[in-house]
């Protein structure tokens, strides 16, 4: 047995005093007295290692005290890195941003959901421009709408001095890749629609939370308030 010097973590060869042990390894299963396990691994040139003191009888390996160490130190290293370091990344938008902008920092956002990191989506009123807050609450509605399939409402807008703030968590990986193409065909008929209603508008109309929000409620359908906030928005544009 090679000693471990910085300290064992498990109990090998006569540290194991117990009555028995059960032997697991090549998908077998035994269990014999510890002392025949201990001439089974001097036999074997190894060590007997005790991998789950608490089962009844402990769990023992027959490898090299070494190598199984080095396993053990592998496995931990590949789970380490197989976890997704989350963010929280940030969109900003101004309560008055054209459709381009709009457009742009929703890829963006997409991109960031389907990383894997949260969104939060901020509306900054500067000056005067805090009077345009329920267009700033509109907006950002509309963008968790067009996130429907990428994200998840944590948070419904809000508003904390100057800034309203939306928060979105990402959904499962895959998810959004799936449905691409369900999506960018929903984006073309979002932009004829807005095209078709901007020509017939006149020039002072404000935006309707109509053509931003389905009548069903949509993403909204399912999250605490979201129908009374719908109803708000709605009772406002009439």
């Amino acid at each position: 047995m090679k000693n471990d010097k910085k300290g064992q973590q498990y109990r090998v060869n006569e540290q194991i005093r117990v009555r028995e042990v059960r032997i697991v390894g090549d998908g077998e299963s035994m269990v014999v007295p510890t002392r025949q396990a201990l001439d089974m691994a001097h036999q074997q040139g190894v060590d007997l290692v005790e991998i789950s003191p608490n089962a009844n009888p402990p769990v023992c390996r027959l490898i090299d005290y070494s190598k199984f160490l080095y396993q053990q130190k592998k496995r931990a290293k590949e789970m380490k890195a197989k976890q997704v370091k989350q963010e929280v990344k940030e969109i900003r938008f101004g309560p008055q941003t054209d459709d381009h902008d709009y457009n742009f920092k929703l890829k963006h956002a997409k991109e960031f959901l389907m990383e894997g990191n949260k969104v939060r989506a901020y509306v900054f009123f500067r000056g005067r421009s805090i009077l345009f807050k329920e267009q700033g609450e509109v907006l950002l509605l509309r963008f968790a709408n067009d996130l429907e399939e990428y994200g998840k409402v944590e948070q419904m807008p809000s508003l904390e001095g100057k800034k309203m703030f939306l928060y979105i968590s990402p959904k499962k990986a895959g998810v959004a890749k799936k449905s691409q193409q369900k999506m960018d065909r929903e984006r073309r008929e979002a932009e004829a629609k807005e095209n078709a209603r901007v020509a017939t508008r006149e020039e002072s109309a404000t935006i309707d939370p109509e053509d931003v929000i389905p009548a069903n409620g949509g993403l909204f359908a399912n999250i605490k308030g979201g129908d009374e906030l719908l109803k708000k928005l709605k009772s406002e544009d009439e």
